[in-house]
């Protein structure tokens, strides 16, 4: 359906507001790739020069640079049905990685489960069968966070910078890794970590540790946790899991009598030497600071 002049408008404002920030050679970079001219000299403000160069472009070029920028013409995609690639309980995580990069960002999805964190990784969760746009478009609109890891010709790719678009245009937390490729554009914005010559878990704890400090996402990442602790199924994952929840942020009123079931119940946690005795101490320490 062609955009109205209404929807034109919104778009160019929306486009100026957040290209405008940008500096001027990758304001023009981003316009030129999406076939729209830039006018030269000029003398005025970064926004009213985009607003000049972007309103005669076609609805086609508009809604792609709206993309780009992290508007989705038509809000996100909502089919009303639970994706079934989402661990059920833990933070989601989009992992934005290049096609030749997906053994890697594989192990690192694997590596994230320990902390409670689904990630979705295009190639290993995407069902033969299935449409692919329509899945990569659904994990984006249910995502939790984003998680860019760039590797060099990262921003080469005809689908990774939309990606990040898309997250940001939602709000969720998105950080980058630096892999090869220094972060550019908007993703220069954002935290970045250095995942250099890092094994996947190193990495994977690193960004659990961000997302647990993260106030769009502490909540989410301490449910997460808590849920992790109860179904513990061996004296060390216990062990392993008292530590996480002895680092998590923030505390909801259900999570103490969880926990207490959760060591009543669970053998393998009233089993685990030390860990009854953290979980007490655990507790009384998150009681003290509602009183």
């Amino acid at each position: 359906m062609p955009l109205t002049p209404s929807d034109r408008v919104t778009l160019l404002k929306i486009i100026g507001e957040r290209l405008g920030t940008e500096r001027w050679r990758f304001i023009d970079v981003v316009l030129n790739q999406f076939g729209i001219e830039t006018p030269l000299p000029w003398d005025g403000s970064p926004v009213d020069y985009i607003l000049q160069s972007a309103q005669n472009a076609s609805d086609r070029e508009l809604t792609g640079l709206a993309a780009h920028v992290g508007h989705r013409v038509g809000g996100p995609i909502s089919s009303g049905v639970e994706p079934i690639f989402w661990r059920q309980g833990m933070l989601r995580l989009f992992i934005s990685h290049l096609a030749t990069q997906r053994a890697f960002a594989g192990e690192l999805q694997e590596n994230l489960f320990r902390y409670g964190i689904s990630a979705f990784v295009a190639h290993n969760d995407i069902e033969p069968t299935s449409e692919w746009q329509t899945e990569i478009e659904m994990a984006l609109s249910t995502c939790d966070a984003l998680v860019a890891l760039l590797h060099d010709k990262f921003h080469a790719s005809n689908w990774t910078d939309q990606e990040i678009g898309f997250a940001m245009g939602r709000g969720v937390p998105t950080f980058a890794v630096k892999l090869g490729e220094t972060p550019y554009g908007f993703i220069g914005r954002f935290q970045a970590f250095n995942g250099t010559n890092k094994e996947a878990h190193d990495l994977a704890r690193e960004i659990f540790d961000c997302y647990r400090k993260n106030k769009q996402t502490e909540k989410r990442m301490a449910e997460a946790v808590v849920g992790l602790f109860e179904v513990s199924d061996s004296f060390a994952t216990a062990k392993e899991r008292m530590k996480y929840l002895e680092e998590i942020q923030t505390w909801d009123s259900s999570f103490a009598g969880r926990i207490r079931s959760a060591v009543s119940a669970n053998s393998q946690i009233h089993g685990s030497w030390g860990v009854t005795d953290r979980v007490e101490k655990c507790l009384k320490k998150w009681e003290a600071k509602s009183l």
